[in-house]
């Protein structure tokens, strides 16, 4: 915290509920009228507005897709329609996560169809275009994530990320929208779909926040309506997917039986029985997914209160989540709060990247990448389908297309060719083939996943330690990543049959299916666990001995005590769906028009002092009492924060008017 006290702190604190001379920090004091810890258990059930159609948009690092299901027949999910382009090897049921903008910065595709015009376009030209992929990340990985972040083009430019993630959703309501006209026969009304946008349970409140902003700036939704569209955290869509599934919908790492057709050393796909195969195709085709609206079978061996683990293996992260079922609704609970890391797919790609920089020097790459960024693009398209062919017993080298223009310009830069540089690189397991390929020993590929693969079973490892962990009868592996055959024998071989691993069939589609089913029962997951500890910073009476003398504050002869934390929730405390913490706060003057209160958040379970290391001023919560002045002596502002949803939200009513009190909580603006 700046103990600067800048000119809009001093604005801030000027209008702030009881200032203190806690001023000096940087941070107005207040005081609570009720300290106390109160919850209401009255579960508060909003009025579910109508809608005709759910339609959830997985975002994902590396691709995204969307799927929906009438609100009449919740049993059929629809997954989107084909897309033009595609890549060989890889199922295009999703698109990949590229967007290109004109030179003049305007959207102008998105998917396979940015990637192929990107990549016809004249060298020349495409400096001059803003190509994007793999943005996500970054909102993830930014600090101080805030309206403003940029992201980098492939030709070096910066642009605003919230254009572009803003670019990508209409894109997305474009396509989802025409193919509902198409099949309603008519004009499809946005007022009529509730939005679901995917999101990691990892992610913290800015990012999500983000998303939010990026779907109103999209017009997605509309500021006004903020219902209509629900975040959904991935590790979750896919825990209620799993439910439904029946035993021809998955595979069983842990028998080491054939079971559906597979035999567990087989990657999913090879070793499937005629029917098994029949049906996937049947289903690839149709693009309509039925699920039981009952539980599905393999739930039907769950018992009240087992428990199970799901992780979601995408591109940029992996996401852990545990559940527990309570029946007979088959209802979820969260047992521990949501983990990971950035552990996903795309650490394989910049393993490589560090290969090639190894082999030929890290100052071409970097010009390489700027000069000719279209054919970077195409090395990356060429790796990944070598990527996905890597397993744990394979004998034959992989091949990866060198693109002429790398040869080319190698060669002028360097002035001697690649396959000099590779023969000077001592790289051993990499070769120089006579058609233009880089050739890989299978040892070689499954190298370049060992970094990534390590960090996911360390973090198993250290979660399957933790006691609310204990006997997990089931770990569902989803995501894109999850089809690794390497990634599943490492998982097999740390749980040692422990647990049983289950693989959804198409397990690059169970967070969109997921995410649908819970954009039609939001109310399923029941209880979750804050993933930090939220509160505010408040000045309490001084008590001698209990608190430490340099926080003491003598106000009209009132000892304080500054700084103290007043805890909203902790992490890793279970809240209930619906569950509220209750606050109230007096405006410092009758005529103040805004109370603006700082939150703090710590990964710690317990603080004590705002000013404790780790604790961090993470947002605001605005409550905007114009219009509410009342002749009451003293007004009384009572706050309603509800943390038990996957974002938080606040409420606040006058209690001598009993009107209502705009509360927002902005965690994006610092």
């Amino acid at each position: 915290m700046s103990g600067k006290d800048t000119a809009t702190d001093k604005l801030i604190s000027d209008a702030m509920a009881n200032p203190s001379p806690a001023k000096s920090m940087g941070d107005p004091g207040i005081t609570p009228l009720s300290p106390s810890h109160n919850q209401s258990d009255t579960d508060q059930v909003q009025s579910q507005p109508s809608f005709v159609v759910v339609v959830a948009i997985d975002f994902g690092t590396t691709s995204s897709g969307y799927a929906y299901a009438f609100t009449k027949e919740p049993e059929c999910i629809h997954t989107m329609r084909r897309w033009e382009g595609g890549d060989p090897g890889v199922s295009n049921q999703k698109t990949p996560t590229t967007i290109l903008l004109t030179p003049d910065r305007k959207f102008h595709s998105f998917g396979y169809a940015a990637r192929d015009f990107y990549h016809d376009l004249d060298p020349s030209e495409s400096k001059q275009w803003l190509y994007l992929e793999k943005f996500k990340m970054k909102l993830h990985t930014t600090a101080n994530l805030s309206i403003d972040t940029d992201l980098h083009a492939a030709n070096g430019k910066r642009v605003k990320a919230l254009d572009i993630f803003a670019y990508a959703l209409a894109f997305f309501k474009e396509q989802a929208l025409k193919e509902l006209s198409d099949q309603t026969g008519g004009e499809f009304d946005n007022n009529d779909v509730r939005w679901v946008i995917t999101v990691p349970a990892i992610w913290k409140m800015p990012a999500k926040q983000f998303m939010r902003e990026a779907a109103y700036k999209s017009g997605l939704v509309s500021r006004d309506n903020p219902e209509q569209l629900i975040i959904a955290l991935e590790p979750e869509a896919a825990s209620i997917y799993c439910r439904k599934l029946r035993l021809h919908q998955m595979m069983d790492l842990g028998t080491q039986t054939t079971q559906n057709g597979f035999s567990p050393t087989d990657n999913v796909g090879s070793g499937m029985s005629q029917a098994a195969k029949e049906h996937v195709r049947r289903n690839r085709q149709s693009r309509t997914f039925l699920v039981e609206n009952v539980i599905g079978e393999l739930w039907s061996e769950l018992e009240e209160g087992d428990r199970y683990v799901v992780v979601d293996c995408g591109g940029g992260t992996v996401d852990l989540t545990v559940h527990q079922i309570r029946l007979p609704e088959g209802h979820l609970k969260e047992l521990y709060k949501a983990s990971g890391g950035p552990y996903g797919s795309i650490g394989i790609d910049y393993e490589f990247e560090k290969l090639l920089c190894k082999i030929f020097g890290q100052d071409f790459i970097d010009q390489f990448k700027i000069k000719r960024p279209a054919a970077w693009v195409d090395l990356m398209i060429a790796f990944e389908s070598r990527k996905r062919a890597a397993a744990p017993d394979r004998t034959n080298p992989l091949n990866i297309n060198l693109p002429f223009s790398f040869i080319d310009y190698y060669k002028k830069f360097r002035g001697h060719s690649v396959e000099h540089a590779l023969r000077k690189s001592n790289v051993d397991f990499v070769k120089w083939s006579s058609q233009g390929m880089l050739r890989m020993s299978p040892d070689a590929m499954n190298s370049l996943f060992k970094p990534t693969i390590q960090h996911i079973i360390q973090h198993l490892t250290e979660l399957f330690d933790k006691p609310e962990v204990s006997d997990i009868k089931f770990l569902f592996l989803v995501g894109g990543f999850a089809e690794s055959a390497l990634l599943q024998q490492a998982v097999q071989n740390m749980l040692q049959g422990r647990s049983r691993i289950i693989i959804p069939h198409d397990v690059g589609l169970t967070i969109l299916k997921g995410a649908v089913l819970f954009g039609l029962d939001p109310s399923v997951i029941k209880v979750r666990r804050s993933p930090l500890t939220y509160g505010v910073g408040v000045l309490n009476r001084f008590v001698e001995g209990k608190h430490p003398p340099e926080k003491l504050l003598v106000k009209d002869g009132t000892r304080w005590c500054t700084d103290v934390f007043d805890t909203f929730i902790a992490a890793d405390q279970s809240v209930a769906l619906g569950e509220m913490v209750k606050r109230s706060y007096t405006p410092a003057k009758p005529s103040q028009q805004v109370i603006v209160i700082h939150v703090y958040c710590s990964e710690k379970e317990s603080v004590a002092f705002i000013s404790e290391p780790g604790v961090k001023k993470c947002g605001t919560l605005r409550l905007d009492v114009s219009g509410t002045e009342s002749t009451a002596p003293r007004r009384e502002i009572q706050t309603l924060m509800q943390f038990g949803d996957t974002e938080i939200r606040a409420m606040a009513v006058d209690v001598s008017t009993g009107r209502t009190v705009k509360a927002s909580i902005d965690f994006l603006s610092h």
